[in-house]
Formats: structure tokens, sequence, C-alpha cells
């Protein structure tokens, strides 16, 4: 987004010089001459930045209007971003305006008739500054928020044994700092466990980082891993923090990871044995502490045996292998997660909150669930919009048909019947869902076998909210 920024002079002239100093460069630029002017500006508008006069038409030399303005700035400030950096001109300076505008809050103070170069290279370290300060106080709050997540098991409900043993296991897990291999069927929760590995560890006051290593085109591999210096290749306009970087002393989440193109899986394993890299376009080694743990609901034994995955990066990523009971295998939290995804998207909505019928938790119970706690989520979220009444009934959970033989093509003899009631969307869904169950959860062979690239596939999960 371009950046803004607001010039407040009673003098119409310093607008237009800082415009055309300014000319070159892709900022949007506005004026106020009068003090109530630029607060009226700044009440209403974002700005990333303020270069104001010290000295108004009221009082010329003494600064106290410029001095006020600064003050009136400071307290608009919302408390939601980071302080808008003023830098403050002014043709009358003295130390003690310069000392009390830094006292408040100005940032920088240059007095006219001010040198282009000194102006410019203030106004670009200024806006730098300020992205530097916002991206750190949106990771901390990212992690303030991941951490109260976690703590309060926020999304992880179980009430069944299977789960109460999986979780005391995954908790004790959590205290050591091993790499860590989830495995298991597609929505199960792999992302969400991950993260409370991370929050129940040591290196919880660190970052945690996450990667779909299935979406990473092979050719940003390095770039998006270990990262890349300005001009390491042609579209690299400026410096990228790599993913180990990001997590150094923290955690490194890599969703998906049987899906690591095989010739870039060498640089994995290099990384992970020495905890060291190379930033691309760099000759620097660097070193990175961080703690690996990575999902994947593809047979990684058998992708070895296929030649499609080394042997030696999977010893290294599961010093300890869990695999995620699936929804079927833990019926008694079926009812328990329907209703807190119902609670969860009544709060969302602001919609009532409709109870579930007896014969609905029966077919809740019974149905075989094959995209697992993602799918009943996506189901009570519709739920929310196509209940008629405040009790949800079998008919509102339109399953009736769900557990039928499906033929070659993944449909069942009453959905051929019905087909002229799906839109093309809930066609290509049912597709997808279908053919992922057929294959058992093998991307590589159900992207093949319904002709698409990986990319392609990944481009449909996402629109289709799978």
């Amino acid at each position: 987004m371009r950046k803004k920024i607001l010039v407040a002079d009673d003098d119409i002239n310093i607008f237009t010089s800082v415009k055309y100093l300014l000319d070159d460069f892709d900022y949007e630029i506005q004026g106020a001459t009068t003090v109530d002017g630029a607060l009226d500006l700044i009440k209403h508008q974002h700005f990333d930045l303020v270069i104001m006069d010290m000295n108004f038409q009221q009082d010329t030399t003494s600064g106290n209007e410029g001095l006020q303005l600064v003050k009136r700035i400071r307290q608009a400030d919302t408390g939601f971003d980071q302080p808008i950096p003023i830098i403050a001109i002014t043709g009358w300076a003295t130390v003690d305006i310069a000392v009390e505008s830094l006292k408040l809050g100005v940032m920088d103070f240059i007095q006219k008739p001010w040198d282009d170069q000194r102006l410019l290279s203030a106004i670009q370290n200024q806006l730098k500054f300020a992205d530097s300060q916002q991206q750190a106080f949106k990771l901390k709050q990212e992690n303030k928020i991941l951490h109260e997540h976690a703590q309060s098991n926020k999304g992880i409900i179980y009430q069944s044994d299977i789960m109460k043993d999986f979780m005391e296991t995954l908790t004790n897990i959590a205290q050591s700092d091993m790499n860590v291999l989830l495995t298991g069927e597609n929505g199960t929760g792999k992302s969400l466990l991950a993260g409370y590995i991370h929050q129940h560890s040591a290196r919880e006051q660190h970052s945690f980082v996450s990667a779909n290593m299935g979406a990473i085109q092979e050719s940003l591999f390095e770039s998006e891993m270990f990262g890349h210096t300005k001009g390491a290749f042609t579209d690299a306009k400026e410096h990228r923090v790599g993913r180990f970087a990001l997590a150094d002393g923290g955690t490194l989440f890599l969703d998906e990871i049987a899906e690591i193109p095989f010739k870039q899986q060498s640089k994995l394993l290099r990384v992970i044995e020495d905890k060291a890299f190379e930033v691309l376009g760099s000759s620097r080694t660097l070193t990175t502490n961080v703690r690996i743990i990575c999902a994947t609901n593809c047979d990684l034994k058998q992708a070895i045996a296929d030649k499609t995955f080394r042997q030696d990066l999977y010893y290294r990523i599961n010093t300890v292998e869990l695999r995620v009971p699936s929804l079927r295998e833990r019926p008694e939290d079926i009812l328990l997660l329907a209703e807190y995804f119902l609670q969860k998207n009544s709060r969302k909505y602001r919609r009532a909150c409709p109870v579930i019928s007896y014969d609905a938790a029966d077919m809740l119970r019974q149905y075989t669930w094959p995209g697992n706690v993602r799918q009943l989520d996506h189901l009570m979220e519709k739920v929310m919009f196509t209940c008629k009444a405040d009790i949800v009934n079998w008919r509102d959970l339109q399953l009736e048909a769900a557990d039928k033989t499906y033929n070659v093509d993944g449909q069942s003899e009453t959905e051929l019947e019905n087909e002229h009631t799906l839109t093309l969307i809930d066609i290509e869904r049912n597709a997808i869902l279908r053919r992922l169950e057929y294959y058992s959860g093998n991307i590589n062979k159900t992207v093949r076998s319904l002709g698409l690239t990986r990319s392609s596939y990944y481009r449909r999960v996402n629109k289709l909210d799978l």
C-alpha cells in the first residue's frame, strides 16, 4: 500500500516543495495549513508520517503552537497502531524547542531551509523504522493471542479415552526439545496440535512459524526457507528473511512435509543436521536454533520405497512420531465438538445458537467423517444459516446419503438422482473429498487422478475452503 504523508505548514510553498522532492516516490501527500486542519485529517485518516512546522501564523517564533500540535497528535493516537512518526521543521530553531519537541515524541528535527538529501533520508528512515516497529508489534500480539489460545486449550475439545491418552503423551513430549512428526488423516487438527506443542514447550516465548510445503513453488523453496538478499535473482527487489531465521529460538512447523520436491530435501536435511544455512545470494553461513515439527497425511515409508522421500530426512524429522486419531475413532467427542463449533460460529456471526436434536446427534455419531474435525467445523458453520428453526434436525445436516457406496466417479446412486440440486462448487468439492477418501488421503495420487497440477490443486482447496 502507498505510504501517506501529511505536511502541516501555514506556508503552502512548503507543501509544494516537499511534494516536488517526493515526486519520484510512490507516496500519497496531503497538506494542512492550520493546526485544526491537520488534527481533523489525522482523526479521520491513517497517516504513515507527519512533517510539520513548529510555528504557525498565530505564533511565528516561539514554537508553542507546534508543541501543542505534537501533544494533540499523540493524544489522537488510537493505541491499535504504533505512534505516527513526526518530523519537525522550523525556521526559528532553538535548543529548547528541539529538546522539548523530542520529549513530546518528535522523531527528527530539521531546520529551514533544509538540505533535500537530509530531509529525504529522514523521511525514508522514519518510514522504515515505523514499519519494523509495526511488524514487531503485530508479532508480539500474534504470539500473545496464540499463547492465550493454547493456555485455554481453545479448539482442542475432547472427552474420549483415546484423545485423553494422546494429549497426555503430546503434553509430555512438548516439554522436551525433540523433533516431532505428526501423522494422520486430513482435517484431524495437526496444525492446531503443532501450536499446542510449541506453547507447552520451553520455546513458548519465541516465534512459532509455519510453512505449507505443498504450497511453496520449487523455484522459491530456498528463498522461502532460507531467505534471499536484494538482487539475488531477477525479482529480488529487497532482502527477505527466511522461515528458519524467523523461527530462530522457537519452533518451525512444516506442514505437508511429503510434498517437498525430492532434490530440495537434501537442503532441508543439511540445515536440520548442521543447524546452519546460507541466505540465497550470500556466501555467509548463518546458524539457527529451531525445533522442527512436521505433519503429513501420507505414508512416508511407502514414499521412501517409491523413492520420492529421503530415508535419512525421515529419520531426522521423526525423533518421535505420533498418529493423530481420526474423528471416527473418537465418537464420544463428535457431539461435544459439534456444540463447540455451533457456539463459536454463533459468536462469529452474532446469530442465535441452535440446539442439536436427538436424531441429528445420532446421525452425527453414526457418520464416518472422511474430512474429520475440519469437515465437522465447516458443517456446523453451514448449519448456522441453513437451519430454519432453533433446533437442528437430521435434515439440516444433509448427511443422509453420505455413507453410500460410491462408483468410480465418486458418486452414489442417490446423488446421481439428485445431481440437479447441486451447484458446480458442491460438485467440485464433493469430487475432491471423495477422491481423497478413495486414495486414503494420498495427495499425489489424488492430484494425478484429477488431472491437476499440485499448485492448481491447492488453489482449489483454498477456494473451496477444504
